[in-house]
C-alpha cells in the first residue's frame, strides 16, 4: 500500500504526460521518502496496464539495484523482472522489467532491445552533454525505439558547475516535486537533524578547487594532521554522549583510515570503509555496524548512497565540499525514523551547513560558465586603473584597497534542519494577481490572516516564472488546489483572475508556519482541517 504522497508522485507523473509534457520528467523525492516503493508501484502499473511494455531500471551502485528491486518483489511478488548486474552476478535479459547496473550495460544496448521506459535513480549523475555511460546507452537505445522516455528520480535535482540538472543542455526537461522534507518530518516519516558548533574547525584556507570542487589530496593534505584529528575524535566523543551509531565522512581514503584509528586509541570501536575494500569486508563490517559490534564507520565518498541504516544517531562531517548534492546526501544518512531516538546530531567539523544552508532550503548551484568571460574588476579610487578583483593594492600606484570585512555565516545550535518557524491559526485568506517589480511578470500573492493582533502573512508564487522558480511555485500551488477541496479540473483556467477567483472561495488550511526569508515569508507548512 503506497502512501499518499507515494501515490501522488504517480499520478502528477502521470499528469503531466497528459497535459502534454514532452521529453523526460525527474521525480524529486527527498531521502527517505521511499523513491523504491514509487519504482515498484509505477513498473507493476505500466506493465498491468500495458502488458507489452518494457522497462529498464538503472542505477550506479550494488546496493541500489538490490532495494530496487527486493521493494519490486514485496510490490509484486509475480513480477516478470530480471537483474543484470556484474557486481551482484546475475546477468537476465529478457524479461519486461530489468534492474541493471549502469556500468554493466552501458555498452549493452542491443542485447537489451526495444525498451519504452527507462528509470533512472540517482539521476543526478548523469552527465549535462551528451557524453558518458548513461547518455550513450540511452541515445543507443532510442535508436532502437524513437519513442523511448526517460524518467529521472533524485533527491538532489542539480550538478555541481551545471546547476540545475533541467538546465540546457541537459537530458531532463523538467522538475516534479510531490513532496517537501517539511511534509515528511510532519507527518512522522522522517526525523530531524540536529547540529551543534564545534569548537574544531577545518580551515581549506589555501585549497584549490578543480571542476568547481577542492581537489582531493590538496584537501586531505589540508584537513588531515595528527593534532587536527585527535581535537576532532575527541570533540566527537565528548558530543556524542551514549549515542550508539556514529558515521563519520572523511576528506579522503588516508584522512578516514587515521580518524578511525584515532576513534579506536580513544576506546571507541571503529572501522574503515573506502571504495578499495573489498565487497566481502564491506559487508561485514556494515553487518557489525548495525549489529553494534562497531559503534562508528569512517568512509570516504562510500556511504553517501545505498546505504540505508535507520538507527544512525550522530553524522560527523569531516569533508569540506562545494558540493551542495553531496551534502545533502551525507546528512540524509541520519534522518530515517530510529528506534531509539527521536532526531540525529550532526556534527559540522567541515562548514558545509555554513556554506549551503538548511537541508530544507539548499539552494541550487549556479551553472558554470564557459571560461571565457570577462575577469571581475574593481577601481582604484586613487588612480582609476582596473585591476583584478582579487588584487589587494593597485599595481599602477601602489595604493592599497580597503580590506572588507566578511561577514561569516555563524552555524547556531539546531539550525541544520531550517525548520523554526512561526505559527499563525488562520481564519481567512485573501488572493490577488501582482506584478513583480523585478521581471514585470504575473505572479499570484495569498495572504493569510489569524486574530486582530496577527501580522498579516503574504506568499507570493511565481507561477509564470521559467526554470526553477516557477516549477517550484506551480507544485506548491497543485498542491494548495488538491488540499483547499477546489472541484476537479480546478486548475483548468484561462487567465490568473480566474484563479484569483477560484481560490478565493476555496477552503484555507486552518494553520501555517512561516519564516522570514529576506524581506518576504516562507510559507514551510500548511495544515487542513
Amino acid at each position: 500500500m503506497l502512501r499518499d504522497y507515494q501515490q501522488r508522485t504517480i499520478d502528477q507523473l502521470y499528469a503531466w504526460f497528459e497535459e502534454g509534457g514532452k521529453g523526460n520528467p525527474c521525480l524529486v523525492l527527498p531521502t527517505g521518502s521511499g523513491k523504491s516503493h514509487i519504482v515498484a508501484a509505477l513498473c507493476k502499473d505500466a506493465l498491468q496496464n500495458w502488458p507489452k511494455t518494457r522497462v529498464l531500471m538503472l542505477t550506479h551502485v550494488k546496493e541500489l539495484i538490490e532495494q530496487n528491486a527486493e521493494k519490486m518483489r514485496q510490490h509484486w511478488p509475480g513480477a516478470p523482472m530480471g537483474i543484470y548486474s556484474a557486481s551482484i552476478g546475475r546477468k537476465d535479459l529478457g524479461e519486461p522489467i530489468t534492474f541493471a547496473g549502469i556500468q554493466s550495460v552501458r555498452t549493452k544496448a542491443k542485447q537489451l532491445g526495444h525498451t519504452d521506459l527507462v528509470i533512472i535513480d540517482e539521476c543526478h549523475l548523469v552527465n549535462h552533454k551528451d557524453e558518458g555511460g548513461y547518455r550513450t546507452l540511452l541515445e543507443q537505445l532510442k535508436a532502437i525505439n524513437p519513442e523511448l522516455r526517460v524518467v529521472g528520480l533524485t533527491a538532489t535535482p542539480y550538478r555541481l558547475g551545471h546547476g540545475l540538472i533541467t538546465d540546457k543542455p541537459a537530458l531532463f526537461d523538467a522538475l516534479i516535486n510531490p513532496i517537501s522534507i517539511e511534509e515528511l518530518i510532519y507527518k512522522g516519516y522522517l526525523s530531524t537533524l540536529h547540529s551543534k558548533v564545534t569548537k574544531a574547525k577545518l580551515d581549506v584556507t589555501g585549497v584549490h578547487k578543480r571542476g568547481g570542487e577542492f581537489i582531493e589530496s590538496e584537501l586531505q593534505a589540508a584537513v588531515d594532521t595528527d593534532d587536527k584529528n585527535q581535537a576532532v575524535v575527541q570533540e566527537i566523543i565528548a558530543l556524542a554522549g551514549d549515542r550508539k551509531a556514529w558515521l563519520v565522512f572523511c576528506a579522503g581514503v588516508r584522512h578516514a583510515q587515521h580518524i578511525a584509528d584515532a576513534l579506536n586509541q580513544q576506546g571507541i570501536v571503529a572501522e574503515c570503509v573506502t571504495g578499495e575494500t573489498s565487497k566481502k569486508e564491506r559487508e561485514r563490517m556494515i553487518g557489525d555496524f548495525k549489529a553494534g559490534r562497531l559503534r562508528a564507520l569512517t568512509n570516504a565518498n562510500v556511504l553517501t548512497t545505498g546505504f540505508d541504516y535507520p538507527d544512525i544517531d550522530l553524522i560527523a562531517m569531516l569533508r569540506p565540499t562545494m558540493s551542495a548534492s553531496l551534502y545533502v546526501q551525507m546528512a540524509g544518512r541520519g534522518m530515517r525514523i530510529k528506534s531509539h531516538t527521536d532526531h540525529c546530531l550532526v556534527l559540522d567539523f567541515a562548514g558545509v551547513v555554513a556554506s549551503h544552508g538548511p537541508i530544507t532550503a539548499v539552494q541550487p548551484p549556479k551553472k558554470g560558465g564557459d571560461g571565457n568571460g570577462e575577469a571581475p574588476v574593481k577601481v582604484c579610487e586613487n588612480c582609476d586603473e582596473l585591476c583584478a578583483i582579487s588584487v589587494m593594492v593597485c599595481p599602477a600606484c601602489g595604493h592599497p584597497f580597503p580590506v572588507k570585512e566578511i561577514k561569516k555565516l555563524q552555524l547556531h545550535d539546531d539550525d541544520i534542519m531550517g525548520l523554526d518557524g512561526t505559527d499563525l491559526d488562520v481564519t481567512s485568506w485573501t488572493w490577488r494577481k501582482h506584478i513583480s517589480k523585478a521581471s514585470g511578470k504575473e505572479m499570484l500573492a495569498v495572504t493569510y490572516y489569524g486574530g486582530l493582533s496577527d501580522p498579516a502573512i503574504t506568499e507570493y508564487l511565481a507561477v509564470t516564472h521559467d526554470g526553477y522558480a516557477g516549477q517550484m511555485a506551480m507544485q506548491k500551488l497543485v498542491d494548495m488546489v488538491q488540499r483547499a477541496q477546489i472541484e476537479p479540473g480546478g486548475l483548468n483556467v484561462k487567465s490568473l483572475e480566474e484563479m484569483v477567483t477560484n481560490m478565493n472561495k476555496a477552503q484555507p488550511p486552518i494553520h501555517i508556519e512561516f519564516k522570514r526569508d529576506g524581506k518576504f515569508f516562507r510559507v514551510m507548512r500548511r495544515k487542513w482541517a
